[in-house]
């Protein structure tokens, strides 16, 4: 039984965030070189052990583990932020389509809908769930049977590759009605 009050003394939520946030903080300060991504790193760590602390089964590894999870967390969103760069709108200005107003005007529901039938069969469904019948992540992915981050990689991608079609038809030139001029 002393055994039981020493773990949960020692694995406390609270007593853990006095006893390690500084020296987590300064960790992550380290590897960021920034501050509100050390405070987010810190906070993500804490959320970490709050959701799967409970796993661990030697109460002595806990700050072993909470930097090992705070080093997890940087390398991860590395990774994020290389997958999903963020930039400035004034940094890529050049690199977005240039569609008129009157372009987008032109655009009506039925030729989205056309356009949405030429899209891979793996992304029409999730798109049409989503944008025409309304439904949210989880339910799409309880209707297609997949899990919820598929749903959200092929909404995703099924917006770009349909953002491709209508800007293609968009800034093609028409040809529409050329054969009926003499």
């Amino acid at each position: 039984m002393a055994d039981d009050a020493d773990m949960d003394s020692s694995t406390d939520f609270e007593s853990l965030v006095r006893r390690y946030y500084r020296s987590l903080y300064q960790f992550a300060f380290t590897l960021a070189h920034n501050e509100a991504e050390a405070c987010d790193l810190t906070q993500q760590t804490f959320y970490v052990w709050a959701t799967k602390g409970h796993q661990l089964r030697d109460p002595s590894k806990v700050k072993t583990w909470l930097f090992s999870t705070l080093h997890h967390e940087f390398l991860k969103s590395r990774r994020r932020h290389t997958r999903f760069p963020h930039y400035e709108l004034d940094q890529v200005n050049d690199e977005l389509p240039t569609i008129s107003p009157t372009t987008v005007d032109q655009l009506d529901a039925a030729a989205v809908v056309e356009a949405l039938g030429r899209l891979d069969e793996l992304y029409q469904a999730p798109l049409a769930l989503f944008y025409l019948e309304e439904h949210s992540y989880k339910e799409i992915a309880d209707i297609l049977d997949v899990p919820i981050g598929t749903i959200q990689s092929r909404i995703a991608r099924g917006k770009a590759q349909l953002q491709q079609i209508l800007t293609a038809e968009m800034t093609a030139p028409n040809t529409k009605g050329k054969g009926l001029r003499g």
